[in-house]
């Protein structure tokens, strides 16, 4: 039987996605995590245990544990673990992306460097310690960390008030211990970039050979101007003109050549501007959270086992995705507190085109919003004949949603 090894990470919301599917395509997964004492119970042999605040010494680690194996792939699942597969790919002679290109992925200076350096468009861009009054100038602009991801302590500033505010925001972000305890030597430095006027849009794309094949082109309909820059709206396909959406290709096309990313998932997010296309971001991964499952190819064929196909180097030509329009509704988080109930479930799954409501967050735990949240309530997912009928079944089904918390009392 074929095996692949599955990068796990403690938090990640698709990893049942990618054994469901390893198990659904009859590949052996050897499991890699560092949190295997909760995955123990589900594998008939012990997921090999890793550090991943130190990729390189837990890609070693990984090779030395699976060489024996003979695996045919190894993946990652989010940012870091991706990583963490390509450096122990490389290890070990199997397919991969170049390393340094997954890590320029990764890090918002590097891929903003190496986009500039091959002549692409990109927003003004400085990166700054934070314990220095930057000299900037051109406002709006936006601060970001240099390497979290979907959105988190992301901030606009329209003056140098606000900029100075939000840079201590965010660095107040970087020393809390779920973020520090990474050791990143980025997190004693923050991106400002310009902001760029216009909708946003994502692409879901895999790269063969260095060819970006696009699997999907997501509208947000919600506009994304600040303060924050939560995500909730994902509907595909896009709406925007073809000579748009040809644009965003050739735009990610190039930005995958300019950061060096040649293989596997790719996720772009990007501004249409005036200009045209900015690419914003391109990770060496696919889709975050579970916003996967709105995507189906060919005959019912998921994101998951599309990637796993092209792992085992049986998916050179991706089928395409379905006729249906589809989307995704990604349940915000509102209020800081301790989450109680989740009420208007069961009123938002009964509403037509509604294929599904996960709630994925737990009684008792602590709700943070963003910016300085990572995660969401949970997703709804819709399938419908027009990109509009799904907009409006996801966010009919939205409102009924009410999330009931309370305030977490202060330590004594």
């Amino acid at each position: 039987m074929p095996s692949v090894v599955l990068v796990l990470p403690r938090s990640g919301y698709r990893n049942e996605d990618f054994i469901a599917a390893a198990s659904k395509l009859g590949v052996e997964v050897i499991a890699a995590s560092d949190v295997c004492h909760q995955l123990a119970d589900i594998w008939e042999t012990a997921p090999v245990s890793l550090r991943f605040r130190d990729a390189q010494a837990a890609a070693d680690e990984l090779a030395r544990e699976v060489s024996s194996r003979k695996p045919l792939a190894i993946l990652g699942v989010d940012d870091l673990t991706a990583l963490v597969a390509a450096l122990a790919a490389e290890k070990l002679g199997l397919p991969h992306n170049p390393p340094a290109a997954v890590a320029a992925a990764r890090s918002k200076a590097q891929s903003r460097e190496r986009l500039r350096a091959a002549g692409l468009s990109v927003p003004r861009f400085a990166v700054v310690p934070l314990n220095e009054d930057p000299d900037w100038r051109d406002f709006p602009c936006v601060v970001k960390p240099l390497t979290l991801s979907g959105s988190r302590g992301v901030i606009r500033a329209d003056d140098r008030d606000q900029l100075r505010t939000a840079i201590k925001r965010v660095a107040a972000l970087l020393r809390s211990p779920d973020v520090a305890e990474r050791r990143d030597p980025d997190l004693g430095r923050v991106l400002i970039e310009q902001f760029i006027p216009g909708p946003e849009a994502a692409l879901e794309g895999l790269l063969v050979g260095a060819h970006l094949h696009v699997l999907a082109l997501f509208d947000k309909p919600d506009p994304l101007d600040g303060p924050f820059f939560e995500e909730t709206l994902y509907v595909t396909p896009s709406r925007h003109p073809a000579a748009v959406q040809d644009a965003v290709a050739r735009a990610v096309s190039e930005g995958c050549a300019a950061i060096g990313l040649r293989e596997g998932p790719i996720h772009a997010e990007l501004r249409l501007s005036p200009d045209g296309p900015r690419i914003l971001e391109i990770a060496a991964r696919s889709i975050g959270g579970l916003c996967g499952r709105a995507l189906r190819f060919g005959v019912g064929v998921t994101l998951e086992e599309l990637i796993l196909r092209h792992a085992l180097g049986s998916a050179a030509d991706p089928p395409p995705r379905e006729k249906r329009a589809a989307g995704v509704l990604m349940l915000p988080i509102r209020k800081r507190g301790v989450l109680e109930e989740v009420r208007g479930v069961e009123d938002a799954s009964r509403v037509p085109l509604i294929e599904d409501v996960l709630i994925t967050a737990h009684l008792r735990e602590e709700l943070v919003p963003l910016p300085e949240g990572a995660s969401y309530l949970g997703f709804a997912f819709a399938r419908g004949e027009t990109p509009e009928e799904v907009e409006a079944a996801l966010r009919k089904a939205g409102a009924r949603i009410e999330a009931v918390v309370t305030p977490r009392l202060p330590v004594a």
